[in-house]
């Protein structure tokens, strides 16, 4: 698939402007057609997932230490 953007020049775009260029795009994305693109067993596992976590939150664990972690790992 050819990038029509590969060779923009952005770089004259203030931050600003990139982040609106950014809003842009992203609400230029059509909205799924039904929440039938996400299978139920997805859904459940979610509920499931956000149960649990509701249920214990003693067991989080914040994220600065998930990502020293991961870091950490070979």
């Amino acid at each position: 698939m050819p990038q029509p953007f590969a060779d923009f020049d952005f770089s004259h775009l203030t931050a600003s402007e990139k982040l609106d260029l950014i809003a842009q795009l992203w609400d230029s994305i059509p909205e799924p057609s039904s929440d039938s693109d996400v299978p139920e067993w997805h859904r459940q596992e979610l509920q499931r997932r956000v149960a649990l976590s509701d249920a214990t939150p003693e067991k989080a664990i914040p994220w600065e230490q998930v990502r020293a972690r991961l870091r950490s790992k070979p």
